[in-house]
């Protein structure tokens, strides 16, 4: 069975959990350094607040941790600041954190809470409901990243190798296609 360990220390981490939960698949949360002793196929970066899921890493002794079995190619999925976390680089801001996936986000992009909205978009060739809670997009993309999603024309969705990110909360709506899609690269 397929065993996914998602980081609890701040933002929509339980969401995730009872989404994988209806496919199947067995969770357990991350809050402290020892919780990443546990076996586990693929990681999950939640959405929350980018900046205290950083500080909370490093504070927790985790930060190293995770970016080494980052690299050395654990399935990763980002969603929102998870893919800020992922990001090598900032355009609005200094601090930059696993800088493992070769692109470059924007911050709270659409503005702050008042700028959240829903739609539908195609990930890949399906369209799925999309959430968007002050939410960031890629600016730009390394050559090995795949573009997955587009919303008017700004990239939310991302793949590089091991690494999955969306702009937006997957997890906040019915549809498990993008967890589906995790599940399949943890697969191969």
């Amino acid at each position: 069975m397929t065993t996914i360990g998602i980081l609890a220390v701040q933002g929509a981490f339980i969401e995730h959990a009872k989404l994988l939960a209806k496919l199947g698949v067995k969770t357990f949360e991350i809050r402290q350094k020892k919780d990443l002793n546990q076996t586990m196929d693929g990681l999950i970066l939640p959405g929350g607040e980018s900046t205290t899921m950083g500080r909370l890493l490093h504070d927790l002794e985790m930060f190293d941790s995770i970016k080494q079995m980052i690299v050395k190619g654990l399935p990763v999925l980002g969603t929102c600041a998870g893919m800020i976390l992922l990001a090598t680089d900032l355009e609005n801001s200094e601090k930059t954190y696993f800088k493992t996936m070769d692109i470059k986000v924007i911050r709270n992009a659409y503005g702050r809470q008042l700028g959240s909205f829903f739609t539908h978009a195609m990930f890949g060739d399906i369209e799925i409901p999309m959430t968007f809670i002050r939410a960031p997009y890629v600016a730009s993309v390394g050559k090995d990243v795949e573009v997955l999603a587009t919303v008017d024309g700004k990239i939310v969705a991302v793949r590089q190798a091991n690494q999955l990110a969306t702009a937006f909360h997957p997890e906040l709506t019915d549809s498990t296609v993008v967890h589906e899609y995790f599940l399949k690269m943890i697969q191969k």
